[in-house]
């Protein structure tokens, strides 16, 4: 109950619920406690630590898997995965276990603090020089916390890509049935790098001239310039926009209330694409006006919607 609250208020406000998660590494022979956070509306429940059985020949970031209630789930060692080193401690392990993409996937933790609700405004995008050695394309957002700290969002989305969990879902990733080309510009909306580049290749396979934006305000400044180049006739050549939800400064449903109020813009079509995959965002979306909701990713289905709506 307390989760569903928590999401619907979400999206109702330009906030997002984080679950704030802690991750010890060592830094010059000491104890450095990295702040960290998810989405509560991917994540399905946090347990201590299971039996673990290894699986040959994976990643080095995987510890192996696990088995709840009869499902096998992959378990991510955040530290190895980030690239830090981990600070030895006898403390019991917390897993966080994420629904990502329709993927289970298990994420090893060394505790968990707290959910913090945080303004999509105050969260940055990733541009920073960092001092430790966590890459700038592991990182969505950061955001300051109490006293100065830093919270790290990481790039979730990207272990789910990278892990390749069966042959089917990427066959769908890297293969296009892309059946007829179309031709004008789709604008899309993407923070992760790595979804950024799945949806831009698939998109330039089908024809389209593409424009992309970091987040929610940067797809409003595109806008506009997109108007000044084609004023009254921007209809006929802006054929589609594709937003995420999940994005710093401002996320995907207000992006599209504010387009959705402004004439210029309100009868370019919208498809959401996200990794969230709850009940309550699709529904959202429906009751925003958006034309579909896509979880990530799925080829055919991406192909089809926009044939769809385009035809």
């Amino acid at each position: 109950m307390a989760k569903d609250h928590l999401q619907k208020h979400q999206l109702n406000a330009n906030e997002i619920e984080l679950i704030d998660f802690r991750i010890f590494e060592t830094r010059d022979n000491r104890l450095y406690e990295g702040i960290y956070g998810i989405n509560v509306a991917k994540v399905q429940e946090i347990i201590k630590m299971p039996e673990i059985f290894e699986i040959p020949a994976s990643p080095d970031y995987i510890t192996g898997v696990f088995d709840l209630r009869s499902t096998l789930i992959p378990l991510v060692d955040l530290c190895k995965w980030i690239g830090i080193s981990t600070y030895p401690s006898n403390k019991e392990k917390n897993i966080i276990i994420a629904q990502i993409n329709h993927i289970q996937i298990g994420f090893m933790v060394d505790c968990v603090k707290r959910i913090r609700r945080i303004s999509w405004q105050n969260i940055q995008p990733a541009h920073f020089n960092f001092s430790n050695t966590t890459s700038r394309e592991k990182i969505t957002g950061v955001t300051q916390v109490e006293e100065g700290k830093t919270l790290l969002i990481l790039d979730l989305e990207s272990i789910a890509a990278d892990l390749n969990l069966t042959e089917e879902n990427n066959k769908k990733q890297t293969t296009p049935s892309v059946k007829s080309k179309f031709n004008g510009i789709v604008l899309f909306l993407e923070d992760s790098t790595s979804a950024r580049n799945l949806i831009a290749k698939n998109l330039t396979d089908m024809g389209f001239e593409i424009v992309e934006a970091m987040d929610g305000q940067d797809g409003i400044l595109k806008l506009e310039k997109l108007y000044e180049k084609f004023q009254e006739s921007l209809p006929h050549h802006l054929r589609l926009i594709i937003s995420d939800v999940e994005m710093p400064k401002m996320d995907g449903f207000h992006f599209l209330s504010q387009i959705h109020n402004d004439k210029r813009f309100y009868n370019i079509p919208v498809i959401f694409n996200s990794s969230i995959c709850d009940k309550y965002s699709a529904q959202k979306a429906k009751e925003l006006g958006a034309k579909a909701y896509l979880v990530k990713f799925d080829t055919d289905k991406f192909y089809d919607e926009i044939s769809k709506i385009l035809s």
